[in-house]
C-alpha cells in the first residue's frame, strides 16, 4: 500500500492535537461541513508546527474513512456507541496505514487522546484494536487496496450510471486533488506568471485551458506572489471551461444565479467586456467573499451587483443575455478536493437536489431574454442531478433547445458533457448550454 503522506519533522504530536482532531471528525459526522468555521478556527489555533499535521489526519481520516470503517467493523465484538471512540480508531488507523507517522507514537498519542476526552474506559479498546491493526498490517492494507472509500449508496450509484467507469471513478476519488490557479487576464497573461513562478523557484506548469496553470507542490496559496495583487485566482482545471461555453458576451447582461464564493463570476468579468452581471446567492455571508474576491482582482466596479436572494424564486426587474447557473449539487465530483463529503452526503439528499436544480432552472429560464443562452454546471457524477435533469427540463420546456457543446474533453451524453475527475487533472463537472427560442 501506498504511504501518500510524507514524513514530518515531528511527527510525535501532542496529544491534544489528536484530540482536536477527533472533536472535528465527531462535528462532520455530526452533519457539519469542514468549511464551516469550527474547523478553520481550529486550524489556525493550531501552531505551525503541527498545523500541516493536523490538516491532514483530518483529510485523510475523512478521505478514507469509509474503507477503514469496512475494516474496522468486523473487529468489534459489539458496535461502538460513542463517536468520539469510533473517530479515535479511523483517525489511528489512518495513521498506521496511511502515514509515515511511527506506529508506537500513533497508537500511543491516539489513546492518549481518546484519554483527554474523557472515555478512560474505552481507551483499552482503542489501544488493543490499534495493536492488532499493526500485528496484521500486511493482511489489512492488502484488504484496504480492494476496499471502496465511498459511502455504499454512493458506491451503488456510480455502478448503476456509470458501469464501465466505476471503479476507475472511485480509484482517482481516493488521491488528493491538484492546486490549480487561473491567471488573471486582466493583469497580464500566463507566460508572464509562469516566469514569474519560475523566478521564485515555484514549480508550475500549463493546462490545456487558457489561463490555468498547475502547481506542482503544496504552497501557501496567500503568499504567493501576485496574490494581494490579483493576479490570480484558485480555481479548478474543469471548472475553468465555463467562460469558454459562452459566445462573445461583450455588452452583454449576465446572471450568475449561484455565484459565491465568485470565482466564476469573475471568470467571466475577465475574459468578456461585460456591461452588467448580477451575482447571486441565497447566503448572505458567502455573498460577501463574492465581493472581497472581486476586490481583490481588481474587478468589482459599477457593472457588478450582488444580491443575497433564492434564484429558485427571486424575479429579475431586467431580462438577461446569458445566465450561468452553477447548480447546488451533492459535489460527487469534488470529492478528492473536500472528503468530508462521503460523510455528510446521504443518498437521499440526490432527490432534494434534483428537485431544487429543477426549480432553479424553472425559475431562472423565466429570467433569460429570447435568443439567450442558460450554461448548467454542476461538480456532479450522477445521471439524476446532470443529462437526466437537462433532459426532464427540455422535455417540459418548449422554449428551451439544447446547444450542442463541440470539445476535446469529457464525454458526450445525450444531453451535455461530462468530466469524470482525472489523474493530475480536474475534478468531475457537468456542462449543458441551452438556448431560449420564444
Amino acid at each position: 500500500m501506498s504511504k501518500p503522506i510524507r514524513n514530518h519533522a515531528n511527527p510525535v504530536a501532542h496529544g491534544n492535537l489528536r484530540a482536536q482532531v477527533i472533536r472535528i471528525l465527531v462535528m462532520v459526522n455530526q452533519g457539519k461541513s469542514l468549511s464551516s468555521s469550527p474547523f478553520s478556527k481550529a486550524l489556525n489555533n493550531t501552531n505551525d508546527r503541527d498545523r500541516g499535521l493536523f490538516h491532514q489526519l483530518v483529510l485523510g481520516s475523512c478521505r478514507h474513512w469509509c474503507a477503514l470503517d469496512r475494516v474496522l467493523q468486523p473487529m468489534l465484538q459489539q458496535p461502538l456507541s460513542d463517536l468520539r471512540v469510533h473517530a479515535a480508531l479511523i483517525v489511528g488507523m489512518y495513521q498506521i496505514f496511511y502515514t509515515r507517522i511511527p506506529a508506537h507514537a500513533a497508537i500511543s498519542e491516539t489513546v492518549e487522546a481518546i484519554k483527554q476526552l474523557g472515555q478512560l474506559k474505552a481507551s483499552g479498546l482503542v489501544n488493543a484494536l490499534l495493536r492488532r491493526c499493526l500485528r496484521e498490517q500486511a493482511a489489512l492494507e492488502a484488504q484496504l487496496d480492494s476496499t471502496s472509500t465511498l459511502p455504499a449508496w454512493l458506491d451503488a450509484t456510480l455502478a448503476q450510471d456509470w458501469p464501465e467507469h466505476a471503479s476507475a471513478i472511485e480509484r482517482e476519488l481516493r488521491c488528493e486533488a491538484p492546486l490549480f490557479i487561473r491567471v488573471n487576464a486582466q493583469q497580464q497573461t500566463r507566460d508572464e506568471y509562469l516566469k514569474t513562478l519560475q523566478l521564485n523557484q515555484i514549480e508550475a506548469v500549463a493546462t490545456a485551458r487558457p489561463h490555468g496553470i498547475r502547481l506542482l507542490a503544496a504552497t501557501h496559496i496567500p503568499s504567493l506572489i501576485g496574490f494581494d495583487y490579483g493576479w490570480f485566482s484558485v480555481q479548478d482545471d474543469h471548472a475553468q471551461l465555463c467562460a469558454q461555453l459562452f459566445d462573445d458576451l461583450t455588452n452583454q447582461r449576465v446572471l450568475d444565479a449561484c455565484a459565491a464564493p465568485g470565482g466564476k463570476t469573475a471568470h467571466l468579468l475577465e475574459s468578456f467586456d461585460l456591461a452588467h452581471i448580477t451575482a447571486l446567492d441565497s447566503d448572505a455571508e458567502r455573498l460577501k467573499r463574492v465581493s472581497e474576491n472581486l476586490d481583490r482582482l481588481q474587478l468589482l466596479d459599477h457593472r457588478v451587483v450582488t444580491k443575497a436572494t433564492n434564484a429558485a424564486t427571486w424575479q429579475a426587474e431586467q431580462l438577461f443575455d446569458a445566465i450561468l447557473l452553477d447548480a447546488p449539487c451533492t459535489a460527487t465530483g469534488v470529492l478528492r478536493r473536500h472528503p468530508d463529503i462521503r460523510l455528510l452526503r446521504q443518498a437521499g439528499d440526490v432527490e432534494q437536489t434534483a428537485r431544487l436544480q429543477a426549480k432553479l432552472l424553472n425559475n431562472l429560464w423565466k429570467q433569460l431574454k429570447v435568443g439567450g443562452e442558460l450554461v448548467y454546471v454542476t461538480c456532479s457524477l450522477l445521471k439524476a442531478e446532470n443529462e437526466q435533469q437537462i433532459g426532464a427540463f427540455l422535455a417540459r420546456t418548449p422554449s428551451a433547445v439544447e446547444v450542442p457543446i463541440e470539445a476535446d474533453w469529457g464525454q458526450a451524453r445525450p444531453h451535455g458533457r461530462q468530466l469524470f475527475p482525472v489523474a493530475e487533472g480536474g475534478d468531475g463537472f457537468y456542462f449543458a448550454k441551452l438556448r431560449k427560442t420564444a
